[in-house]
């Protein structure tokens, strides 16, 4: 109960400080104009840093979540306890707890080594990092879903398949939906994997396959480390504008929850 009682009270206080501190430099401006070169200039903005970070992100969405939500699935409604589904979900608790720069370094070995740094490099290290959330928050969900239903199912002429897609994910859709964006909001405020595969950059870049690309954690890492006051009000401009970020998704997530549980 203290733990809880701390936690709240540090919360609104963080978020607080963040965004006075980040209303100073916020504008337009700021989220549309380039990074300075010289790190210690004043001014500029963090229009690459936004673009970067909507790209990669959205990048690693796309393959982590489709491929998350069949991997539990998968474990719920086909694998049950043999083999297969055992070492999958072992291999998903596994990966749970892997630390975040060890992911970096996996990737920076296995794919920027070969094929250079690029966005889609940070993609595929915060994809890794969402991935068994999202397989190990789905399974949790198709759980909860009464039996009653499956079988209701069932017992009007519905194949396996087709009672998964129109009966058990809709009922489960919530659930699974605040699974995915916890995974998003963590890998969206990862900095360690970024650092060893998309390195950074001044200007916009939207060619994610090719090319070095930069991101709002990043810069907040880069900036936060000098002690002048432009790249200090830039990295907390930049930490605002995440938390703006990750707070958009959070409604975006909630109102289709919402739709989801009235329409079930």
């Amino acid at each position: 109960v203290a733990v809880t009682g701390v936690q709240t009270c540090a919360l609104p206080i963080l978020v607080g400080y963040v965004v006075a501190r980040g209303m100073e430099v916020m504008s337009w401006s700021f989220l549309t104009s380039d990074i300075p070169i010289v790190t210690r200039a004043p001014g500029g903005g963090m229009g690459p840093a936004v673009v970067g970070t909507l790209l990669i992100t959205g990048a690693a969405m796309l393959m982590a979540v489709p491929l998350g939500i069949l991997g539990g699935v998968y474990l719920c409604e086909y694998g049950g306890t043999g083999p297969v589904a055992r070492s999958v979900r072992f291999l998903a608790d596994v990966m749970t707890g892997v630390p975040s720069i060890v992911m970096g370094l996996f990737i920076y070995t296995t794919w920027v080594l070969a094929f250079g740094v690029s966005g889609f490099a940070g993609s595929l290290a915060l994809a890794c990092l969402m991935l068994p959330v999202i397989i190990r928050t789905t399974e949790e969900m198709l759980r909860l879903v009464p039996l009653d239903q499956r079988q209701s199912a069932y017992a009007l002429g519905g194949r396996r398949a087709g009672t998964i897609v129109r009966v058990v994910l809709p009922a489960a859709a919530p659930g699974i939906i605040s699974g995915v964006l916890l995974a998003i909001a963590r890998a969206a405020g990862e900095t360690a994997p970024l650092l060893f595969t998309i390195l950074t950059v001044n200007i916009v870049n939207t060619d994610i396959f090719r090319g070095a690309n930069t991101a709002l954690s990043v810069q907040i890492f880069r900036n936060a480390q000098q002690v002048f006051p432009g790249p200090q009000e830039r990295a907390w401009g930049a930490a605002l504008t995440l938390i703006a970020i990750v707070v958009v998704f959070t409604v975006i997530a909630r109102i289709i929850s919402a739709i989801f549980s009235r329409k079930h």
